[in-house]
């Protein structure tokens, strides 16, 4: 088969001797469209990048944009680990009626749906989310209760609005690795190997779950991480990078983090519709290598 730069080429050619008739330049301009289009060449818009800031206790976000493609990066100012969790409020609901709803225990109301969002990275890291969303309100949320009442009662909570788009769809980020997360576990399709890579997270489950993805230090376990989260005294054994939060069953979404030779871990913090307990608990807590 010809190279494509002589593909190219020939295309080229037959577009230059096409200019004797309007119709034939047409036809040509038409079928270099077409080919181009074909082996790939042709432009590809990329997801809009939404820029959000967190630190005690609120967050640094716009308050209007374009429905779509969207990689929300998250830079947490700290001093306290913050994560961006995206609410959808459906049926016209707003931002009140989700203070409302948060005053009471209890499971979320049917019109809030979790769509996931940068997990918690460390104070002064930055985490990433990319994701599909469609006009409507939406919500910027900390769920964070380390020590004390969760960070969205704290403040961090703002609402996001998101509009309808102008221009050509972007295509979904090309995954190095696909991670299920299914009740209770983390399936992965591949080891990640060192690099930067992006990760495809899809939640196959029958509940919501997320991925908090921890660096840990060298000769240490998640177990020594856990165990250190329940007082947090003395230098921590891991270093909190991000993943995806809590995310609905059936959705998928992506991140990309640079991942060092070294040990990781994965955890899901979130209740047990059943019990309440952290689904870490129920074992959804794993522990990987990356070489």
């Amino acid at each position: 088969m010809a190279s494509v730069t002589a593909l190219v080429g020939l295309v080229a050619a037959s577009v230059t001797f096409a200019t004797t008739s309007v119709t034939n330049t047409f036809v040509a301009h038409a079928s270099h469209a077409t080919f181009t289009k074909a082996i790939g060449l042709a432009s590809t818009a990329k997801a809009r990048v939404v820029r959000v800031t967190g630190e005690d206790f609120r967050f640094d976000a716009p308050d209007i944009v374009p429905a779509g493609l969207t990689e929300f990066r998250f830079l947490n100012k700290g001093p306290a680990l913050h994560h961006l969790a995206i609410l959808k409020l459906a049926g016209g609901k707003t931002v009140e009626d989700l203070r409302a709803a948060l005053a009471n225990p209890g499971p979320p109301p049917a019109w809030v749906k979790e769509l996931g969002g940068p997990n918690a990275p460390a104070p002064g890291l930055e985490s990433n989310a990319t994701l599909m969303l469609e006009p409507g309100n939406y919500v910027l949320i900390c769920f964070v209760d380390i020590g004390g009442p969760p960070h969205f009662a704290k403040g961090m909570l703002r609402p996001l609005r998101l509009v309808p788009a102008k221009g050509a769809s972007a295509a979904r980020p090309r995954a190095d690795v696909t991670m299920k997360l299914v009740d209770y576990d983390y399936e992965l399709s591949s080891p990640i190997r060192a690099g930067t890579r992006t990760i495809r997270v899809q939640n196959v489950g029958k509940q919501h779950h997320e991925v908090e993805l921890v660096q840990l230090a060298p000769n240490a376990t998640v177990a020594d991480f856990m165990k250190w989260m329940e007082k947090m005294e003395g230098p921590p054994p891991g270093k909190p990078l991000g993943g995806v939060a809590g995310m609905e069953p059936g959705m998928s979404e992506y991140f990309t983090t640079d991942f060092t030779p070294g040990n990781y871990a994965l955890i899901c913090f979130l209740p047990d519709t059943n019990d309440g307990k952290p689904h870490f608990v129920h074992g959804m807590i794993q522990e990987i290598t990356v070489k």
